[in-house]
């Protein structure tokens, strides 16, 4: 079982930046390809940026290249989402996910693909 925990959310004026920590616990963890999500009230989650086991392959969705990015640091066993030029468009709850049993330079893109979920965290952008 692997255990995640988002932080680094919280209240930011458009513009601005934020950057999202995912720390795993109870798996090996250079051994999962990682996953950002985030779901906005009354919309369905969706895809924000994936990265592969290695840290060698990401992915983002359109709405976000560009100005975000996606990085992760095996040795801690944590994945980040540094997040620039923040709009109001981003505000929403994102969560960070671990999928298994993938090659190394895969990045897994659809929410079913994934095993392990964190709990989320708020980010809202005032406009």
């Amino acid at each position: 079982q692997v255990q995640l925990v988002e932080s680094g959310g919280g209240l930011v004026q458009a513009g601005g930046s934020l950057r999202l920590s995912c720390a795993a616990s109870g798996g090996t963890f250079s051994r999962h390809a990682m996953g950002w999500f985030r779901q906005a009230p009354g919309k369905e989650r969706e895809f924000v940026g994936g990265i592969s086991q290695s840290g060698t392959g990401t992915y983002y969705t359109d709405s976000v290249k560009g100005r975000f990015t996606i990085s992760r640091d095996n040795a801690k066993n944590t994945v980040y989402l540094q997040m620039n030029s923040l709009k109001h468009e981003d505000t929403a709850v994102y969560y960070c996910a671990a999928a298994s049993g993938f090659l190394s330079i895969v990045v897994v893109t659809t929410a079913p693909k994934y095993d392990y979920w964190g709990q989320g965290t708020q980010v809202t952008v005032s406009s």
